[in-house]
């Protein structure tokens, strides 16, 4: 039996980026104490954290510092090694589990896992070797040819459109496994956040429409505009069995495609997943009761999960290292007194010691009283930060 921990209790995570500080954050709100691991002194997550163990994710005296002091553990992204989360799991109850994990880290075993579940993703090939890459069926073209590990915000990705393409871009991402993926004409992007408890409870989050620029989420917007009832029943109970089928503990994102159907009707295609809270959901933390941080904090903890309820609709915009620089490329700080002069806006800022050109060094959630208010203020918001529109 698996015993609940109370606030007072210190909770683990491996990682000190912006989604560990969220944690941190949420779980402190809540009461408990915190320990971060990350090889980063200046990590945002280890600098506002009750105790911050500064060694790397294998380090055998980190990890047995970090299970002497924290009663559970999490992680706060994928490329946390499956090893080091197998090697606390002897010692703490770790949430998401190193297997499961390590599914999430390989684009061939999360296809493979989409399968077991029942749930349709895009067709694709695996490509290891010559042999492989000279088989590819003549369908998957063009395709996107990406990395079967470390790829993320669109790195590790080449578009192909033809054999020869594809001979040259798996040679340029260095002959490594991958995987080729048939490229689809998108209606749509969504994501869903489910959190499931150790007990098999599941609850999930609204259906978040995405758009992305550059590989990178940009918006995200709740109540998802472009989806029908139904299909964001199929999206979330699609997302639910993917996580049934590790007998997954934690806070999983599953994103989706939405295309045509061929019959006049659209499909929806799991793309990938995240296991731990996404960026797409930055949004609960001002717009629902239950944020996904708090969500991650019950799973570990073994507290009740009550459904989270979105109290207002909104739009989350994120906020790349280049709104720090002018169009000389000099750095200078963006205008946050305007854009905090406009009702409902929330900015949230990760507390990393640089800007960089592409880095998430934030986010702004802006909430409304309806959808239309909500996006209103947020393209004026994009305005004065010198965004796109939306």
């Amino acid at each position: 039996m698996r015993t609940t921990l109370l606030p007072g209790a210190t909770l683990g995570v491996m990682g000190g980026g912006q989604l560990g500080r969220m944690f941190v954050h949420a779980a402190q709100a809540m009461g408990y104490r915190t320990a971060v691991l990350d090889p980063d002194a200046a990590s945002p997550a280890g600098l506002v954290s009750h105790q911050h163990i500064a060694t790397g994710y294998l380090d055998e005296a980190g990890l047995a510092t970090l299970a002497d002091v924290a009663d559970a553990i999490t992680t706060e992204f994928e490329n946390v090694p499956a090893d080091a989360l197998r090697a606390l799991a002897a010692r703490r109850p770790v949430a998401p589990a190193g297997d499961a994990v390590a599914v999430c880290q390989d684009r061939a075993a999360e296809k493979a896992h989409f399968g077991a579940s029942g749930v349709p993703c895009a067709p694709y090939a695996v490509i290891e070797t010559p042999e492989q890459l000279a088989t590819v069926a003549d369908d998957l073209l063009p395709g996107i040819l990406k990395t079967a590990r470390l790829g993320y915000d669109g790195k590790g990705q080449v578009r192909v459109a033809d054999r020869a393409a594809l001979a040259a871009a798996w040679q340029e991402l260095g002959r490594v496994a991958c995987v080729l993926e048939k490229r689809l004409a998108l209606r749509l992007e969504l994501s869903v956040i489910v959190a499931r408890g150790a007990d098999g409870q599941v609850v999930h989050f609204p259906v978040q429409q995405n758009l992305h620029r550059d590989g990178i989420l940009a918006v995200t917007e709740v109540p998802a505009p472009g989806v029908s009832p139904a299909l964001a029943a199929q999206a979330v109970q699609r997302a639910g069995a993917i996580a049934a089928e590790m007998g997954y503990v934690g806070v999983l994102c599953v994103e989706f495609f939405v295309v045509d159907d061929g019959a006049g009707g659209l499909a929806l295609v799991a793309n990938e997943m995240a296991p731990r809270p996404h960026n797409s959901g930055h949004y609960t933390i001002d717009a629902c009761d239950c944020s996904q941080f708090e969500a991650q904090v019950r799973c570990m903890a073994g507290l009740p999960l009550v459904a989270p309820r979105l109290h207002s609709p909104a739009i989350m915009l994120n906020l790349l290292g280049d709104l720090w620089f002018d169009a000389a490329g000099t750095e200078r700080e963006p205008a946050w007194d305007a854009v905090l002069a406009l009702p409902g806006t929330h900015l949230h800022l990760y507390g990393k010691t640089s800007a960089r050109r592409g880095r998430k060094m934030g986010h702004l959630t802006i909430t409304a009283a309806d959808a239309a208010a909500a996006r209103a203020t947020a393209e004026r918001a994009a305005q004065l930060l010198g965004l796109p529109p939306l």
